[in-house]
């Protein structure tokens, strides 16, 4: 899957890591990028087209995929996070809202047209997926629930010949930390890494140096032997039917 010529949606468009991914389809030739965000966005590049999206909104989800004659890349982006302890279930339930259902959503919409085009789904997590921040509990939560939808959506998808990349980075120097005193990754490095990613294939996306020290870990580890081993009984069964 290469990014030239092909149509690409960007959920969360209007900033940081979801703003750098619209430039980062321009510059590497997408053919149409639908920049999904809440409030109105304006872009100078005829290329870009703006999608009113709240991934919380069913109806404006349904509206999106009328919008959206073809579709080849759906990257779930949108994304929230706040600081909180647990105490409060509602924290909880907003991050889920958006981290997993809105999601999931999003992409049962688009599968349709993920299908006919034999296309792909980039879901934009966080190294907090493997292990929890204890700060943000409820995010890291969320993150990990999702990351767990495309594991499974990778395997139920397969078969269609939809390919399902889950982008994990550490910290990204965007709006939700920008006050953290910690190194951080360019939303600009990063939105080259997952492109990159994609292009190559890789199931898992490590697009900044503190997640990159991981990867190779991860990709001949116990967790991801156990994965294929599962994506495996879902095919046997598929052949016995």
């Amino acid at each position: 899957m290469t990014i030239a010529d092909k149509a690409v949606l960007v959920t969360g468009a209007n900033r940081g890591i979801g703003r750098a991914l619209v430039e980062e389809a321009l510059r590497r030739g997408a053919k149409r990028v639908y920049a999904g965000t809440r409030q109105p966005l304006a872009h100078s590049d005829g290329r870009v087209t703006p999608v009113t999206l709240d991934v919380t909104n069913a109806a404006q989800t349904q509206a999106a995929v009328e919008n959206v004659g073809s579709l080849d890349i759906l990257i779930n982006n949108a994304g929230l996070a706040l600081v909180d302890d647990l105490s409060d279930p509602v924290a909880l339930q907003q991050h889920l809202a958006v981290n997993l259902f809105g999601t999931y959503g999003v992409t049962q919409a688009f599968l349709p047209l993920l299908t006919r085009s034999r296309g792909a789904i980039v879901n934009v997590l966080s190294l907090s997926a493997l292990a929890t921040v204890p700060l943000t509990p409820a995010y890291a939560i969320s993150k990990a629930a999702a990351f767990s939808l495309s594991q499974s959506l990778r395997a139920l998808l397969a078969g269609r010949g939809v390919t399902v990349h889950a982008v994990l980075p550490g910290p990204v120097d965007t709006d939700m930390i920008r006050g953290w005193d910690i190194p951080k990754a360019s939303p600009e490095s990063v939105a080259r890494a997952i492109f990159d990613g994609v292009d190559n294939g890789e199931d898992e996306i490590f697009p900044d140096p503190m997640s990159a020290a991981m990867a190779e870990s991860w990709r001949s580890g116990a967790a991801k032997a156990l994965e294929r081993q599962n994506a495996a009984l879902l095919q046997a069964a598929s052949v016995e039917a």
